[in-house]
């Protein structure tokens, strides 16, 4: 089978996001619970080469502790969605999309966002892995 052939075959497979958080990384939080800054300790469902450092890109669910911010949340364990990332990826339509900064929303363990409202914009494939979101989300990208 040839590589044009193949390419035909594959067309209608949702297309790889580039992943630009790696484990470490820092993040503003994008929601109003009282974190500032979170730092991704563990990617949910990461599967990778033994030594590989774990990372992370728009609409995955990670582990992050909280650097900065309210006390009563800081050096916990929490759960977070990433909603924005700087590292650029392709959308299905062949728009490539860039953000100004990495951001996150602290969540529940199912996906519920702890927070009443977010601040900037969300990534639409965010919004689309993880449908609670769009009820709290005031724009849209």
């Amino acid at each position: 089978m040839s590589r044009v052939a193949r390419r035909r075959k594959v067309e209608g497979v949702k297309p790889k996001i580039s992943r630009g958080l790696p484990v470490m990384a820092k993040l503003k939080c994008a929601d109003n619970t009282g974190a500032k800054v979170l730092m991704i300790i563990g990617v949910k469902g990461y599967k990778g080469r033994k030594g590989r450092i774990p990372s992370a890109s728009v609409g995955d669910m990670v582990t992050v502790v909280v650097k900065k911010g309210k006390y009563d949340l800081m050096h916990k364990p929490m759960k977070a969605i990433i909603v924005r990332q700087r590292k650029p990826y392709r959308r299905k339509n062949g728009q490539w999309v860039v953000f100004e900064d990495n951001a996150a929303v602290l969540v529940n363990e199912d996906g519920t966002p702890k927070g009443s409202e977010f601040r900037g914009p969300i990534a639409k494939e965010a919004i689309e892995r993880w449908p609670v979101l769009s009820a709290v989300s005031a724009q849209v990208v």
